[in-house]
């Protein structure tokens, strides 16, 4: 039962190997919506953004009318022309649901809109005049056919009290008060005239929830405070000043040692506790067992216990998914805990629980022994919901029926079984289906405008294929595929158009464990579903062997020395010490908070004492046969450094020898920033959520040897004699690029670099321009250069909530050539993967080696943005601000809390929502291939959880799948707008843009 309920856990590993994911990954084997409402009724965590999200964004024009009819009509499918009693379709009428804005809360809102508001005096503000008027001239109809009746059909005397005597002299605003008020009335007297739903009884599965609807008290207040703690305690990855007795046994086990002795102070509902653990140590009861009696004490049936279980972890979900994950094997962490650790977990948390609830029942039934009689005298207090008012449901048919003409006449004529089918056809239309339908109106606007774009620049490829060959570049480039290499790459190829730019996953095909000249452990530099085999150390060089060691020495003692200082700065003495140093700290802070360039730069003069020396080399060729971290076994042999170069050339489409420039850099990706917990998350998914520099380095490093080249050349590709690679790292905070081992570039090569560099000096002050019109803090008017220093000061400013947006907006991934998407304006939204198909052979390997990495990764990037966006609270982490770094694991909000897992609000507050859009450069049958092997890309695709089209490579036309197959995509043939630059694309906005077919970039129009 508890693996069962480990499924429902967050997966989020630990914040320093950051690696997203699908954060609905328990139900990641349904249907994309049948999931998020699987979620919402799990997490009470919202599927989609709100109605009136929605309703904002059609009114500002990015959702129309015919996005909405659209998605209509693709939801009823065969039923849409369905006629509801001769008053429209059910199209016609979820359509005009969706326009216009409804009105349906809980009872007393409603009672209060029909009170104190005009609802029933005027129609609704979107009322067309056709409809106003059918309405008023049918109401007015039948108030003529009624007079002299004495048994009208709708009683009129009350209401036409408040108006003039003669009808004939109503002024138009009492015509429109009578005909509303009429139109009311029969709404209200025909949802009356048939029975409506029978009330659903509540059935509460965890004692906690009958506890608090019945006294308002919550007992895992009290739980959680203990749990919490003792938690933080036991996965601690060194922050804790003493280690838990028995810690090494299980969580249960040390629970029971720690708090089986009696101490002064104790809380009074904890006060039973040390006399109930001292009898399952002595009587030596296993956590199981005592899980068993837990459950048998608080009265849960055998048919609920999975639930109940289920349901009781995820109350803590955040610390339960984090002891899951290291008790699963996560090697990412220096301190392992023991197999067993939820179980041992769930068995506290139910003891705990069994206190709280006797505490309770003490202090409000005064009865705390017996926890069934507590719990009947509970379910006697609650009292039963009240069904959906008849209020209610004739309220939504009013509204509807002003805003599709409805005339009282009309819905008099209606029999009791026709008044049933027209209100459960208009509540069947719940708030979140429609929030649904509004979803997808709302992706199919950018999905189209994405196609539509590269459905006209596609023609390009075919007009690159003919000139192809007729210079050398200037130089070469690979990035990662991240988002925000995107705009990077764009201005590359403006400054100097006779560059080529590439896009890999950033680990450049080397799964390495990484030990820095610094660190004192190995770091997996790899996606986090591969585990490496081989390790790479760096080493600094043997001249500096000496300086090395004594600066290893003067950090090791620095640090002792500050452990010593957080230690013991929590006594009585050295917490007045730590009051007068922390005086004398008020200067640099001060300085860091209004100077950080400054400081950061004086920060890094300090520091270079300490760090290792400059000159180091990787210690990456292997002399012993089988990979491992000790001397001889790390790195690689030649044979493997030749298939990591081959692989990788491969997968960019680089195999012929005149492909290649003189100079080719490799580029890896990170992120840094100060007091940023989620640091990691900001680095590059393909290494782990580490820094990719040492993977760009060690490539390089393979790819300049002579002997790798050789064995690369005689499987295929002949690297030219006269190409060098130099591995690099791009800061995508600050926008900084470094250059690894220029001492072992040749004089002969020294010229291209200098213009390489000045080149990617000026695209990096570009794209940190490009970046700013994001920031609210840097003016729109601002400079390519002052552009620069704003981000570089955003990343050293220890009170910035925001130094980088991250992947914030990213909507699509492309897989292809750089011919038919070079030049195009993609406003940093873009995923995008180098892939030749002419170079793949008959199986389409190199295409399944790269979708298999690719589209679980950027599905996994682009589904995670989108739940924290939509839910930022029960999906997300919540405000940044209030968060305190936990175990060194994770964060929490204040001193205690549930431990946080997902995004934090600041870093998704300009993301929109959007599944993202595969676009691959292939053929309908590869792709089905391809899918039909790899079992996790058909599961994503076919459950709609992305978006997925190929565009032919022959033919240049796009083919969409919509779950049954690929369809032709008709295009809507509207011109790309064309501009000089980039520049021009987003001057003056802080908006998200539209595409755009820039004229500098090589190859375009």
């Amino acid at each position: 039962m508890v693996e069962h309920a480990a499924h429902f856990l967050p997966a989020q590993g630990p914040i320093e190997v950051f690696v997203h994911h699908n954060t609905l990954h328990a139900f990641e084997k349904q249907e994309f919506h049948a999931a998020v409402q699987a979620g919402y009724a799990r997490y009470r965590a919202e599927p989609y953004l709100s109605e009136q999200e929605f309703r904002r964004l059609y009114d500002v024009g990015r959702i129309t009318d015919q996005d909405l009819e659209f998605a209509i009509l693709d939801d009823l499918g065969e039923q849409r022309n369905d006629e509801i009693n001769g008053l429209g379709t059910r199209a016609e009428i979820r359509f005009a649901m969706l326009r216009h804005a409804i009105q349906v809360g809980p009872d007393a809102e409603l009672r209060w809109i029909v009170a104190e508001t005009d609802a029933l005096d005027r129609f609704r503000e979107k009322t067309t005049q056709i409809n106003r008027t059918r309405i008023i001239s049918a109401a007015t109809k039948l108030l003529q056919d009624a007079d002299g009746q004495e048994n009208s059909i709708v009683d009129l005397s009350g209401l036409l009290s408040k108006l003039s005597a003669n009808s004939s002299k109503w002024t138009d605003a009492e015509r429109e008060f009578f005909s509303l008020h009429l139109l009311w009335r029969v709404c209200l007297d025909g949802i009356g005239s048939f029975s409506g739903k029978k009330p659903n009884t509540t059935s509460f599965v965890r004692p906690r929830d009958l506890l608090l609807h019945a006294t308002g008290e919550d007992i895992d207040r009290d739980v959680h405070d203990v749990l919490i703690r003792f938690c933080a305690a036991y996965v601690d990855q060194g922050y804790s000043d003493w280690i838990l007795p028995n810690r090494e046994q299980g969580f249960y086990e040390s629970f029971l040692a720690l708090y089986s002795v009696q101490v002064r102070g104790t809380d009074r509902w904890l006060r039973q506790l040390p006399a109930e653990l001292k009898t399952l140590i002595e009587n030596n009861v296993t956590a199981e067992a005592s899980i068993e009696s837990s459950l048998r004490e608080l009265g849960i049936p055998l048919s609920q216990r999975e639930e109940f279980i289920t349901q009781s972890l995820l109350a803590l979900g955040g610390w339960a998914g984090m002891i899951w994950q290291l008790e699963s094997g996560v090697d990412w962490v220096v301190h392992s805990i023991a197999k067993g650790s939820l179980l041992g977990m769930l068995a506290v948390q139910l003891i705990l629980e069994k206190c709280a609830v006797r505490n309770l029942g003490e202090q409000v039934f005064g009865n705390g022994s017996s926890i069934n009689s507590i719990l009947d005298s509970a379910r006697q207090r609650i009292a039963e919901p009240k069904p959906l008012t008849i209020e209610r449901r004739a309220f939504l048919l009013f509204q509807v029926a002003q805003m599709l003409g409805w005339t009282p006449l009309e819905l008099l004529q209606l029999t009791e079984t026709e008044w049933a089918e027209l209100s459960d056809e208009v509540e069947g239309f719940s708030a979140i289906h429609r929030r649904r339908v509004f979803h997808e109106a709302y992706e199919r606007q950018y999905r189209l405008a994405a196609l539509d774009a590269f459905a006209e620049y596609s023609t390009r490829l075919r007009q690159a294929d003919s000139t192809s060959g007729s210079q050398r570049p200037s130089f070469q480039i690979v990035t990662c595929i991240d988002d925000r290499e995107e705009s990077f790459r764009r201005h590359l190829e403006e400054v100097e158009p006779n560059c080529e730019t590439y896009g890999a996953a950033g680990f450049f095909a080397t799964a390495i464990y990484y030990r820095g000249a610094a660190d004192g452990f190995y770091k997996p530099l790899c996606p986090g579903v591969m585990i490496p085999d081989h390790y790479v150390q760096e080493d600094v060089g043997y001249t500096f062997e000496g300086v090395h060691r004594e600066r290893a020495e003067l950090r090791r003692r620095l640090g002792l020395a500050s452990r010593a200082f957080h230690t013991r700065s929590r006594t009585f003495l050295g917490g007045m010490i730590t009051g007068i140093v922390g005086s004398l700290a008020t200067a640099p802070l001060v300085a860091r908070v209004l100077f950080p360039h400054l400081t950061a730069r004086i920060r890094r003069r300090f520091g270079s004492l300490l760090q290792p020396p400059l000159a180091t080399k990787l210690q990456l060729e292997r002399y012993e046969k089988d990979p491992g971290p000790d001397n001889g076994h790390i790195g690689y042999s030649t044979d493997e450094m030749a298939d990591v170069v081959l692989r990788l050339l491969q997968d960019m489409g680089l195999t012929k020898t005149e492909d290649f420039s003189r100079l080719f850099v490799v580029c890896g990706h990170g992120s840094s920033s100060l007091n940023n917990p989620h640091e990691s998350a900001y680095c590059c998914g393909a290494c782990a959520g580490k820094r990719g520099g040492p993977n760009a380095r060690a490539f390089a490093q393979m790819a300049n040897d002579w002997r790798v080249r050789a064995k690369v050349s005689a499987l295929g590709i002949a690297i030219p004699d006269d190409t060098m690679f130099v591995g690099a790292y791009h800061n995508t905070c600050d926008d900084s690029v470094v250059f690894y081992d220029l001492d072992r570039l040749p004089a002969s090569h020294r010229e291209d670099f200098e213009a390489t560099r000045e080149s990617i000096e000026e695209a990096r002050r570009r794209n940190a321009h490009e970046r700013c019109r994001r920031f609210d803090s840097a003016p729109l008017s601002i400079s390519p250069r002052d552009a620069l220093r704003h981000v570089e000061a955003r990343a050293q400013d220890i009170s910035q909530a925001r130094p980088e947006y991250n992947h914030a907006t990213n909507a699509l991934c492309l897989v292809g050539r750089r011919a038919w998407s070079r030049g195009l304006f993609l406003d940093r939204r873009a995923f995008l993967t180098s892939y030749d198909p002419s170079q793949d052979d008959d199986e389409h390997s190199i295409l399944q080696r790269i979708l298999a990495a690719a589209i679980p990764v950027c599905a996994g990037i682009n589904l995670e943005y989108y739940f924290s966006c939509v839910d930022y609270t029960a999906y997300g982490s919540g405000s940044k601000l209030p968060h305190n770094i936990v175990s060194l694991l994770g964060v929490m909000e204040g001193t205690s809390s549930d431990l946080r897992t997902g995004l934090y609000q600041q870093m998704v507050e300009i993301h929109e929502p959007l599944r993202i859009t595969f676009l691959i450069e292939s053929t309908p049958s590869a792709m089905l291939a391809v899918m039909e092997r790899n079992t996790s890309i058909d599961q994503l695709v076919r459950g709609a959880w992305v978006h997925l089209a190929v565009i032919d490579p022959s033919t240049s036309n796009i083919e969409i799948f919509d779950g049954d197959g690929f369809h032709p995509y008709e295009t809507s043939l509207m011109k790309l707008p064309q501009v000089d630059s980039s520049l021009e694309c987003y001057q003056g906005s802080r908006e998200h843009l539209p595409f755009f077919s820039i004229r500098d970039a090589k190859g375009a129009e």
